[in-house]
């Protein structure tokens, strides 16, 4: 008999994993609290930006015209616990108030609603990020709650999304990482649900507990390492003279170095490398290891002094201060691709900007009603062209395609001074200065 499948949590991760399992064959059943985010993803609606995955719903969730009706939501546990075989717990674990830690309430609260009603013998896979060492504390409690006892395994098999590609990653994967507890049916199961993409060729990696908690979190932590590595360079370049994009350049040929992650610019932000890394070294330190990831205090440190020094480009750019000046911002997502505003450097930099006496208008093509929720002091454009307008300086710190394609001669028509910051080091500076602009990135001369 075929597997069917809950999916505990229909947040970013949630709602994309249970979209692409229906996509895989699978009938998927998710659960979420939120009544109003369950109807919208039982209309077809995304409560995100995610390219993909409303076309997804539309094709699976029951009750759509031609749908094939293998998805369905639901905020009942029981349910849950009575429809599935496998439980994918994809709930969210923010950092914690005041803390380094994950907030685990969310695993908790699920673990604990979901144990009760196993009555018969289930898996259930943790894909949320999680401090090394959950994975078997919450077996013990499943086991402990959970009327069908040891008829309920744990397997732990974390999430490797990229925003913007998250359906893409969903359905062919890099890697597909597992961590079982031996003698168990997990493993079995698991290739069941995954069997499409790994008869793509997509590898399969087994571990125990602990490994598989530490993947996510290792893989992050060397990301943002690559990340704040580059911009240190640019630090260093910045004050010799020297150009970041071409030592990136050069560096990317190597092949133990590689290009990837290695272009400098305004650092990273997001829901996931910033309090995953933060995570990693509060776990370490618990665990009696703090020394070994010490550096990464220093990434951390990197990455946010991109934002400052992005302040301070545009202080100089307005001669030395913010007041009665017009600053415009292109760009309020931590990436493009994405209306994802958590932690997000752009909007970082202009709320700093704002503070300190300047008129700042920010335009992003899809974050802007999640930056107006979020940053309501700031002024807001519908189109890059009206945010510009009157500018002393303009900031380009979200990489868009659509900024890349922006007519400089046109945009320098309605600014108050022909100025450019490119915090991403994307855009063509010899275009923008053939079109009169004074252009300047981060760990670039000033005279290129």
């Amino acid at each position: 008999m075929a597997l069917r499948i809950s999916v505990i949590g229909t947040g970013y991760l949630g709602a994309t994993h249970a979209a692409c399992l229906a996509e895989l064959g699978f009938e998927v059943l998710g659960l979420d609290v939120d009544q109003e985010k369950l109807a919208s993803l039982a209309a077809g609606r995304v409560p995100m930006y995610e390219p993909g995955l409303s076309e997804l719903l539309v094709k699976h969730v029951a009750g759509h015209p031609g749908s094939t009706g293998r998805l369905r939501f639901t905020s009942s546990w029981q349910e849950v616990g009575e429809f599935a075989d496998v439980h994918f717990i994809c709930v969210n674990t923010p950092q914690r108030r005041g803390e380094f830690a994950a907030d685990m309430s969310h695993v908790d609260a699920a673990v604990d609603a979901l144990a009760p009603q196993l009555t018969r013998p289930a898996l259930v896979v943790g894909k949320s990020t999680v401090p090394v060492g959950s994975a078997r504390r919450l077996a013990e409690r499943l086991a402990a709650l959970a009327p069908a006892g040891d008829g309920v395994e744990l397997a732990w098999n974390p999430e490797f999304l990229r925003e913007g590609f998250a359906v893409g990653d969903t359905l062919h994967p890099d890697r597909i990482v597992i961590g079982v507890r031996e003698g168990g049916r997990a493993e079995e199961l698991l290739r069941q649900v995954y069997a499409t993409p790994m008869a793509e060729g997509v590898p399969l990696v087994v571990t125990d507990y602990p490994t598989a908690e530490m993947v996510k979190a290792a893989a992050n932590s060397f990301l943002a390492t690559k990340i704040s590595f580059i911009n240190a360079m640019a630090e260093v370049c910045e004050a010799s003279g020297a150009d970041v994009t071409l030592l990136s350049k050069a560096l990317s040929y190597d092949e133990r170095i590689g290009g990837r992650f290695l272009n400098a610019g305004l650092g990273f932000g997001g829901g996931c490398l910033p309090k995953d890394i933060r995570a990693f070294m509060a776990r370490a330190g618990e665990l009696g290891a703090d020394q070994a990831l010490t550096f990464l205090r220093e990434v951390d440190s990197i990455n946010m002094r991109r934002r400052s020094r992005m302040v301070e480009l545009a202080r100089e750019q307005c001669d030395g201060g913010f007041l009665d000046r017009r600053v415009a911002v292109l760009g309020a997502a931590f990436k493009p691709d994405s209306d994802d505003i958590r932690d997000s450097p752009a909007l970082n930099v202009a709320a700093q900007i704002q503070l300190q006496g300047a008129q700042v208008t920010v335009y992003d093509p899809r974050a802007m009603d999640n930056a107006r929720k979020m940053f309501p002091s700031l002024s807001y454009a519908d189109s890059p062209i009206e945010a510009v307008a009157g500018a002393h300086v303009v900031l380009h710190l979200t990489e868009w395609q659509e900024f890349r394609e922006l007519d400089p001669a046109v945009l320098g028509e309605v600014v108050a001074r022909r100025r450019l910051l490119d915090g991403r080091n994307v855009l063509d500076g010899k275009r923008w200065r053939a079109a009169g602009w004074r252009y300047r990135a981060m760990g670039r001369p000033f005279s290129e």
